[in-house]
């Protein structure tokens, strides 16, 4: 048992007076460090945002300028650097990944404490194997001893996340309502002229929603949320449970990830994307085992983008202060989505300037800010260096890190999307940003499939974000910054510097 984890419990029976404590256990895993290449990502140290598009889309776009220049012409486009296609055998298979940390779980699951609880049926001991965690319910003497647990990594109260507060918008300024073909953001980051360069508009793209649910039955999302769950605070299949959503948020970034334009006004950056919604937050809140429930579920879902408009302070029952920085059950959970090719597209949190939180603060997030209709960061928007000094998963080799959050920012000020009862309703917030970019990406996935057999695994899943972040329009200093990030997201150049890398996919 490490110091860190006896803290951490005494922390935690000291603020929870019940009989019976619900936590989080994260165990460690003799291979957690062999891929760290994962977690120590390069685009923070590049001076403008091409500087991260993937080397292939470098490589070329650098010989088409110089042959241009040249000889007054631009050839045609190829792949370059073939060795950074196809599946890495450097890195462990998503089965195997699976293997693993099911086993890991195992002397956990099989302690007398453990065995106590499901005998006295305290509560659930339900696994979450992308984090190598389980949410257990047990004795305060049980929890105690589970200290002496080999292999503990560590223990967090089953935390509650909110949502990050977002407000109606008062006023629509005349430069948004000039914008009657679209939401002013679908506009803004280039999905409405994608659509008619390219032909693409998010079809084959699967987009995960973790959220307050969705209302399935509005008009500009009929037919489109293809799978649904709903976990309880246990993290726990609701069974029986069919779409819903008492709060609107969670409607709200559905529709601008894949609405339609039965209000006569394109809402969703890919209309022909499909969701996955899981509920997770029922209400506006919901628990740390929720969220890892859903994260779960997506993965196994075969989803190809996770949008997470949820980002709230957590208490660290190590340190026994709030902080930004996510639990590294949430930075496992993420690694195992980067290894399934999926990028997590996160709301960096609507505190300000020098905040952050939990998923959109973490190392392996992609980070999303907000910006108004004349590029301007938003007040609300969060962002920050942050300082990365001890990780459940990280090789302590790599630390300390220093990273900078947001990645890049995204229309997150009036914006009009769908809401309950088949209405829509203007928003403020990053929740209304990272739609954009999630939407975004599953456009750059339609507008370019070969990107699906080119790239797999991790690689997929950092293509897509270096493509989308380094063809940004950049804004703010050189390079990324605490408040834009690279810059706003423009999906219409992000495709067609993709289109070089794939020649089946040229026009």
């Amino acid at each position: 048992m490490s110091e860190t984890t006896r803290r951490q419990i005494e922390r935690i029976l000291d603020e929870d007076t019940g009989r019976t404590v619900g936590v989080v256990v994260q165990m460690s895993s003799p291979d957690h460090q062999e891929d760290s290449r994962l977690d120590v990502g390069g685009r923070s140290q590049a001076t403008s945002a091409r500087e991260v598009l993937p080397e292939p889309v470098r490589a070329v776009r650098s010989a088409a300028v110089l042959a241009s220049a040249t000889a007054g012409g631009v050839p045609a486009m190829r792949p370059s650097v073939p060795d950074l296609a196809g599946a890495d055998p450097a890195q462990p298979s998503l089965s195997s990944v699976r293997r693993s940390n099911t086993a890991a779980l195992e002397p956990l699951l099989a302690t007398d404490a453990v065995r106590r609880a499901q005998e006295n049926k305290l509560g659930a001991a339900n696994a979450f194997w992308p984090s190598r965690s389980a949410y257990l319910e047990l004795d305060r003497d049980d929890l105690a001893r589970l200290a002496a647990t080999p292999g503990l990594a560590a223990v967090y109260p089953n935390a509650r996340v909110a949502l990050s507060p977002v407000t109606a918008a008062r006023e629509l300024p005349t430069a948004v309502l000039d914008n009657s073909a679209s939401s002013w953001g679908v506009t803004a980051v280039g999905a409405l002229a994608a659509w008619g360069a390219y032909g693409a508009r998010g079809a084959g793209a699967m987009v995960g929603v973790l959220d307050s649910g969705v209302d399935a039955t509005h008009p500009d999302l009929a037919g489109k949320v293809k799978r649904w769950a709903e976990f309880d605070s246990q993290g726990l299949p609701v069974p029986g449970s069919t779409p819903i959503d008492t709060q609107g948020h969670g409607t709200h970034v559905c529709g601008t990830i894949a609405g339609g334009n039965t209000s006569g006004q394109w809402i969703g950056v890919a209309p022909e994307a499909h969701l996955a919604v899981a509920r997770v937050l029922p209400d506006g809140s919901g628990t740390l085992a929720q969220i890892l429930a859903g994260i779960t579920w997506a993965i196994e879902q075969g989803v190809d983008v996770l949008s997470m408009s949820l980002s709230a302070p957590l208490f660290d029952s190590g340190t026994g202060a709030f902080t930004s920085l996510a639990p590294g059950v949430f930075t496992e959970s993420f690694r195992t989505c980067l290894r399934a090719g999926i990028p997590i597209v996160a709301a960096i949190g609507n505190r300000g300037d020098q905040t952050g939180a939990t998923t959109g603060g973490d190392i392996l997030a992609f980070a999303v800010g907000a910006t108004d209709h004349s590029d301007v960061v938003a007040g609300f928007s969060g962002g920050l260096s942050e300082v990365l000094t001890t990780s459940t998963v990280i090789a302590a080799e790599h630390l300390p890190l220093i990273f900078t959050k947001p990645d890049i920012c995204a229309p997150g000020v009036a914006v009009t999307s769908s809401y309950l009862g088949g209405t829509w309703k203007a928003l403020n917030g990053t929740s209304m940003a990272t739609p954009h970019v999630a939407g975004a990406m599953a456009l750059l996935l339609s507008a370019v499939p070969s990107i699906r057999s080119t790239y797999t695994g991790s690689k997929r899943a950092r293509y897509l974000m270096d493509q989308i972040a380094g063809s940004t329009d950049e804004l703010g200093e050189s390079g990324q910054d605490a408040r834009y990030g690279f810059g706003r997201v423009n999906v219409l150049r992000a495709i067609a510097l993709s289109r070089p890398v794939a020649a089946q996919d040229k026009p």
